[in-house]
């Protein structure tokens, strides 16, 4: 387990990102949601992560469930902030627009007022049927910077003084306003989505060395870049769209290095994101047992030196080591 900043929140290096199980793209069904957190649990996760946006809360409620029966002071739980679920009227249709494939029961209200905060947080804790969660983060405030920076963050560090939560910080698909966060305020950790990966180091240039320097942690999410790095071949998945073909290239030469070193891409992907000094944890989603035991063995799975340079050497890493 590793501290969050200089907070007593405790995360494992693995951890469980919760937005395949409310239905992310396909559905997923209520005992398979369970089983993924079991077999999560099972190999040593004590990590997971939500939101409110997932599904448009069905993450929160199924990975409250599932976590029911062990102990609270066990596992460390974060959500999110930043949009609040409405009623739709009229309720129809489904979330697929979105990414989930749910019914439209809801519409999500961009909101990082001070009360926007409080609102979803207080949601979050009654979908998880949970009394406080561990980390707390601004969610995609990218279009929302001055209400995120002037409001929203504000809320936050209030509760955190106030023993609400135990961390605070923001969760973005990008690095550049995670560096702000960084930079300009007291948070504890980011989350960086798909921006520090085998295909993707540009959180390494600015956010990475800055978070080392303001002792703040960060947590790696889309390590995968969404599919393409867990499984390379045309038609795959990348950062939620289709995989151009030279970067399905790129992928399949990097996978054909890891094969020659004996290990999986998906080892390799996971091991590049979790060796930086920055990182506490690295996210992985899963919608079945079978995902998430296979994510806890690749992560387990040692990674030869030799690969590094090989990757390097051909310049499918840069040639200077991530500071």
């Amino acid at each position: 387990m590793t501290g969050l900043g200089r907070t007593g929140v405790q995360v494992t290096g693995l951890g469980l990102g919760a937005a395949p199980l409310a239905n992310l793209f396909t559905e997923v069904t209520d005992e398979q949601a369970n089983a993924t957190v079991a077999a999560a649990w099972e190999r040593g996760v004590r990590y997971f992560d939500t939101a409110p946006h997932y599904g448009l809360g069905l993450s929160e409620r199924r990975l409250g469930a599932a976590l029911r029966d062990h102990p609270r002071d066990r596992y460390t739980v974060s959500t999110k902030v930043g949009r609040l679920l409405e009623p739709a009227d009229p309720p129809g249709g489904d979330d697929l627009a979105n990414g989930f494939a749910v019914p439209a029961t809801h519409r999500r209200v961009w909101d990082f007022s001070a009360d926007g905060v409080r609102r979803s947080l207080e949601a979050s804790l009654e979908r998880l049927g949970l009394d406080h969660v561990d980390v707390v983060y601004l969610h995609d405030p990218d279009d929302h910077a001055e209400q995120a920076f002037r409001e929203g963050y504000p809320a936050l560090e209030k509760l955190r003084s106030e023993g609400v939560v135990g961390a605070i910080g923001a969760g973005m698909n990008q690095a550049e306003m995670l560096t702000r966060f960084v930079r300009d305020t007291d948070v504890d950790v980011v989350l960086c989505a798909g921006r520090y990966t085998l295909l993707d180091q540009r959180a390494a240039a600015e956010l990475l060395p800055a978070a080392v320097e303001r002792g703040v942690s960060v947590v790696i999410g889309g390590a995968f870049n969404s599919g393409l790095l867990a499984d390379p071949r045309p038609g795959a998945t990348f950062n939620y769209g289709q995989a151009p073909a030279e970067l399905v290239e790129k992928a399949l030469r990097m996978k054909a290095v890891a094969d020659r070193h004996g290990v999986t891409l998906r080892a390799a992907a996971l091991a590049f994101c979790a060796a930086h000094p920055a990182v506490a944890s690295v996210l992985v989603g899963a919608r079945s047992a079978a995902e998430a035991a296979d994510c806890a063995e690749q992560f387990a799975t040692p990674v030869p030196a030799a690969l590094w340079d090989e990757l390097r050497a051909t310049g499918l890493l840069p040639a200077q080591e991530p500071s």
